[in-house]
């Protein structure tokens, strides 16, 4: 099947994070250091938020905005009036840079990072899930993921399924009362993991880099592939339903559900990671397609 995509929006200088919240599409502008929201159609755009270099958002369960910034090892809240305010200190557990986050129900946000070093050359290594308490109180949730990176949260809350990026999967927890994790396993298993090795030789090897991806009511999901060019719609186990290519050079980073339906799929295009362009020019772009099944859970 071929799907036509659409343009929303374009001049991100890296867009990512995507969220649909309260009629409104959200999305971080990296490079940009701002968080902004989208009218359905593109016609609007709001600057929702100021934040070193954001990547993650959600949404506490009294509508404030949280935005993780990659840089600063932080996550900010807002709500849109006045300069944010710091929510909690990432500091002890992030390595690497901070990175894609969801909040669940009760206001406790998964956050995970890219355990290493990636821009600056250093080996890949696991890395800690961590989980923001409501009052921001920050502990290890998991160890050992490989690059922990888009999560989604079933529809009761139950389970969450983590994109580890380098390992080619999604990994599923489930969630006690208390927002701890147990019982780790594999989700979908999209290609082999290759062993940690450098940089330079693990890559080449992931056939499947699952970035932000979201949930939708069959219990698949859309997940970017931020190292080939497309997005895959992948079912539990693993095997890929569909693909969409993305256009041009660009590379998918972000896949969203949202308009009313629950059956638009935003993805959030940029350019390869690997050969980026100067820092601040506007080469990012939003698209959208039409899909048959509806989003669920978190985010």
């Amino acid at each position: 099947m071929t799907r036509d995509l659409d343009m929303l929006l374009d001049g991100g200088t890296f867009f990512e994070g995507a969220r649909w919240h309260d009629g409104r599409w959200w999305v971080s502008d990296f490079y940009a250091h701002r968080v902004i929201s989208v009218d359905p159609d593109g016609g609007g755009v709001t600057e929702a938020m100021k934040v070193e270099q954001p990547s993650g958002l959600g949404f506490l369960p009294d509508g404030s905005l949280l935005a993780v910034s990659m840089t600063g090892h932080k996550v900010w809240r807002g709500d849109g009036d006045g300069e944010p305010v710091l929510h909690a200190d990432l500091a002890e557990f992030s390595r690497g840079l901070a990175n894609d986050m969801v909040v669940d129900a009760e206001g406790r946000a998964y956050v995970g990072s890219y355990g290493y070093d990636l821009t600056g050359g250093g080996d890949p290594a696991e890395a800690v899930l961590m989980r923001v308490d409501p009052d921001g109180t920050v502990t290890a949730a998991a160890h050992g993921l490989q690059f922990p990176n888009g999560s989604a949260l079933t529809p009761d809350g139950r389970t969450l399924i983590v994109a580890e990026t380098i390992a080619a999967r999604l990994s599923a927890f489930t969630v006690a009362p208390d927002g701890s994790l147990s019982d780790r396993r594999v989700y979908a298993q999209i290609a082999p993991s290759p062993d940690l090795a450098p940089m330079d030789v693990m890559l080449p090897q992931v056939d499947f880099a699952p970035d932000g991806m979201t949930l939708d009511a069959e219990g698949c999901v859309w997940a970017a592939d931020s190292l080939h060019h497309r997005c895959g719609r992948v079912a539990p186990g693993g095997e890929i339903l569909e693909e969409i290519a993305a256009p041009g050079d660009l590379v998918f980073y972000g896949a969203m559900l949202g308009a009313e339906d629950g059956c638009t799929l935003l993805l959030c295009a940029a350019p390869d990671w690997r050969d980026p362009p100067p820092e601040g020019e506007e080469v990012s772009a939003l698209f959208t397609t039409r899909v048959e099944v509806p989003h669920a859970g978190l985010p």
